[in-house]
């Protein structure tokens, strides 16, 4: 009985559902939207999963801010030091021989600079990623509150973030900034401080900050010009939304957890993934193969 609780209530908040097209290739501007259309939900085969509350806090969607600070159990487990993986930096520079990312975020970095580089952009400069708690404590014993974070409510406690520059000029002016505008979401990462949604984050406007939210969440970001807090909030009234990336269908999915709501829907057999929001529940990413059939 329960079970088809869940399936009405999945069913029940489809209606509405919103498309967008495939996303550009790295040449083509921005993705664009698309009429609405149903979505066949018998072929993601979908089963109830029960959910730990924890899961709240763990993922790539997190929001963290002066009111959402980071659970330190939860920081990213693949941390690694830069400077011992030769082969991800080499075409980008590090301003500090200590610097620590996530290998993941790392990747997807060194694939976006090399990018960049066919672009004939190519001075790049590193100057900051993670720090843990301590440096954190550290930095704004020094910098003060306005000009720092206190520890645990930084975006650089989480693994995801960086600061990038350029080795020739300010970010601001530099062809770097003005590539990474137009290019980053392409790799999954979103300029988390914009100019014009200061009003929102609450942090002044930094063009060299980046945030790493993975495809396709970044590219659905940048088509609507939403930051963090916007998208959160999207998902979580819309509760689901779709599109489609590079031969590949994406279903997402917004479900409250908590002691009330300890059940969420995931398919049996298709790929998927679970990122809390840091708030009040979770966000379920399905992805499936466009050759698999399914009509999204």
């Amino acid at each position: 009985m329960k079970k088809w609780f869940f399936i009405l209530l999945f069913l029940s908040i489809v209606i509405g559902m919103v498309y967008i097209t495939p996303v550009s290739v790295l040449n083509e501007d921005k993705p664009n939207m698309v009429p609405k259309e149903n979505i066949n939900l018998e072929q993601f085969d979908l089963q109830e999963k029960e959910i730990n509350k924890e899961e709240m806090y763990q993922g790539e969607l997190l929001l963290v801010n002066d009111e959402f600070p980071v659970k330190e159990r939860y920081i990213k487990k693949d941390m690694i030091q830069l400077i011992n993986h030769r082969e991800l930096i080499a075409n980008y520079g590090l301003l500090h021989q200590d610097l620590r990312l996530s290998e993941k975020v790392a990747r997807k970095f060194s694939d976006m600079v090399e990018a960049a580089q066919k672009d004939n952009v190519h001075n790049f400069l590193l100057s900051s990623a993670f720090r843990d708690q301590e440096e954190q404590k550290v930095l704004y014993e020094e910098k003060g509150k306005d000009y720092a974070l206190p520890p645990g409510y930084s975006e650089h406690n989480l693994g995801l973030a960086l600061d990038v520059g350029s080795t020739k000029e300010s970010i601001k002016y530099a062809a770097e900034g003005a590539w990474i505008q137009k290019n980053a979401w392409k790799f999954g990462f979103v300029l988390r401080y914009p100019k014009a949604k200061v009003h929102i984050t609450g942090i002044e406007y930094e063009p060299w900050h980046l945030r790493y939210v993975g495809l396709p969440h970044s590219a659905i970001m940048y088509e609507k010009n939403l930051v963090l807090e916007e998208y959160l909030t999207y998902l979580k009234k819309e509760k689901q939304i779709a599109t489609t990336y590079q031969g590949e269908k994406f279903l997402i999915c917004f479900f409250p957890v908590s002691e009330d709501h300890p059940k969420i829907l995931v398919p049996a057999d298709s790929e998927y993934t679970i990122s809390g929001n840091n708030m009040d529940g979770v966000i379920v990413t399905i992805k499936q193969n466009m050759d698999s059939g399914t009509q999204i």
